[in-house]
């Protein structure tokens, strides 16, 4: 599938999309992000699921694997050979949506910028406010508050932070 038109793959991305988010829905598992990576002989499709208001299991995994493989066999959406992955989002995990971003306020972000702002294209704090309306939201951090458009970003991932000993 190697040198597969943007398009191509962004249409079977969004037919996996839709398909997808059905499938988990009814399984009470939301999806975090979905990505293909091309490679020479097979690419990868790759699914982060989570559950609201708590994290998946293992069994979670092997059970999406299992029955969007067999949708997507049937369904014939993927025309070349790929090796489906399903993964949760892991402990940086990837803020995209609005929701995403409403959910995660008072937390720490890192983003990294399509273009720069101020004259830099990476920023780390805490993300304030998230609107809706004008796509954008509110970093602070030791040197001020910053208002970044979500449309410029490249990648946004939450931070862990681990807790203190003792605490």
């Amino acid at each position: 599938m190697m040198g597969a038109p943007a398009d191509r793959i962004a249409s079977i991305l969004a037919a996996v999309h839709s398909c997808g988010e059905n499938l988990l829905e009814s399984l009470g598992l939301e999806l975090v992000d979905l990505e293909y990576l091309a490679g020479d002989n097979r690419g990868t499709l790759r699914l982060y699921i989570d559950r609201p208001g708590g994290g998946v299991t293992l069994d979670d995994c092997v059970a999406v694997s299992r029955q969007l493989g067999a949708l997507l066999d049937v369904e014939d959406i993927i025309p070349f050979r790929y090796v489906l992955e399903v993964s949760s989002p892991g402990l940086n995990r990837p803020l995209k949506r609005p929701k995403d971003f409403l959910a995660h306020c008072g937390r720490k972000i890192k983003i990294k910028m399509k273009e720069p702002v101020d004259g830099r294209r990476r920023f780390t704090g805490i993300l304030r406010s998230y609107d809706e309306k004008s796509n954008s939201l509110v970093l602070e951090n030791e040197e001020g508050s910053y208002t970044l458009n979500v449309a410029n970003f490249a990648k946004c991932n939450l931070v862990y932070e681990f807790p203190e000993p003792g605490k």
